[in-house]
């Protein structure tokens, strides 16, 4: 079986795992218009006031105070750009040991391909106490093969759980764009250009999605006897009946944070729990009103790809945003927020602002290559100040969970 996935060398950056799938969630349910799509939630008029704003309350009439049951970060497993950026197993036991008594998660995310190493990300993560996610996530290969790859993943989650392990399994994410068959492409990038030109039928491409999130979820129970969920573009006409989650990417963005409370309540109509399966932003001044597509603002085109001119770097402007959506989800009592993600390979921070990819990164880190180019097997990632805010807003509720045990 060829484990093939996307990596920013075929997607962009981060465009394999983010909210270009919020384009196609509003469009599939005729929320937005395509070009309004990516920033679900905005209100360009009152950005900046809306970044200064303290989360106002959830209603009380639906919360309980409990809180977040499950608070944790993405970890990908895939292949990087060269062969020293990609899923290495002493640098995940590190990695896991970080997350979990640096930025105090309790949970954690393993996404991305090859069995054996999403198994090995998720042994080390119950070894120091987290609960865990498996999430496969196959693109561009016949719909068998992700089946097949799902089912197998599966089977590795069922041993873990059957040995005690805390473990859900995710059956994929945001299939729309990455299955073919359900959006004319060959790929997601041409899957999303024919979106934006209006080449498709949203509603056979519903049909599809409907379709194979079923066979999904089939695959899933057959071989998994845990919880089961999958990783919805927000906005995407679900089944949630198939699973025992509710789950949503989340890439909004509301100057009065009362809107998302009221953008995410439809989500409780299913009478399930809850789970945000990815939230965050970018690292640049307004990153939180581009939504899921922030990470397009690097030009490709150029023999080193560049951010564009006027993007200006900001940790402060990503760590505020998670403080936020993290204070309304915990309001809300959801049962699980997990930020995307803990680091960016393959995208280094670099001095030159014009070179530096960690700009458009979601990552918690930002990646240090030893030399400018290309990255030897010594390059180490350093937290940025959304780590900082992140592991302070994990500490306090794990602190709060204790005082209440």
């Amino acid at each position: 079986m060829r484990k093939e996935a996307m990596t920013r060398g075929t997607f962009l950056t981060g465009a394999a795992a983010v909210g270009a799938g919020a384009l196609v969630g509003t469009a599939l349910t005729g929320q937005a218009g395509a070009a309004a799509g990516p920033r679900s939630g905005v209100r360009p008029d009152a950005a900046r006031a809306g970044a200064r704003q303290a989360a106002a309350p959830a209603d009380p009439r639906t919360t309980t105070g409990r809180g977040l049951v499950h608070r944790g970060v993405m970890y990908e497993c895939e292949d990087g750009e060269s062969r020293h950026t990609g899923w290495k197993r002493a640098r995940m036991r590190s990695d896991m040991h970080a997350i979990r008594h640096d930025l105090h998660a309790n949970s954690v995310v393993a996404f991305g391909t090859g069995v054996e190493r999403l198994t090995a990300t998720a042994r080390e993560a119950v070894e120091h106490g987290m609960h865990v996610w498996l999430q496969p996530r196959m693109a561009d290969v016949p719909e068998r093969e992700i089946l097949d790859h799902l089912a197998e993943t599966g089977r590795e989650a069922e041993r873990l759980r059957r040995q005690g392990a805390r473990v859900y399994l995710s059956v994929g994410c945001e299939f729309i764009l990455f299955v073919p068959g359900i959006v004319p492409g060959a790929n997601a990038v041409e899957r999303i250009e024919n979106m934006l030109k209006g080449n498709w039928d949203p509603a056979a491409a519903q049909r599809r999605l409907t379709r194979f999130v079923g066979l999904a979820a089939k695959t899933g129970r057959r071989v998994f006897h845990g919880p089961l969920t999958y990783g919805s573009a927000h906005g995407d006409k679900v089944d949630w009946d198939l699973f025992d989650l509710v789950s949503v990417n989340y890439y909004s963005y509301f100057a009065d944070p009362r809107g998302y409370v009221k953008e995410l309540a439809p989500y409780r109509k299913w009478g399930k729990p809850v789970a945000i399966t990815e939230c965050g932003t970018c690292t640049f001044e307004d990153a939180p009103q581009a939504g899921g597509m922030g990470w397009d603002v690097v030009d490709y085109s150029k023999p080193k790809p560049e951010v564009r001119e006027g993007v200006r770097r900001s940790e402060h402007t990503q760590a505020q945003y998670l403080g936020q959506v993290l204070d309304v989800f915990d309001q809300m009592d959801l049962h699980a927020a997990m930020v995307y993600q803990f680091v960016t390979s393959d995208a280094p921070h670099r001095r030159a602002r014009r070179y530096d990819l960690d700009i458009a990164s979601y990552s918690l880190t930002k990646a240090l290559w030893k030399t400018e180019d290309d990255p030897t097997a010594r390059w180490h990632w350093e937290p940025k100040e959304s780590f900082h805010a992140v592991s302070r807003h994990f500490a306090h509720a794990e602190r709060r969970e204790r005082g209440r045990a």
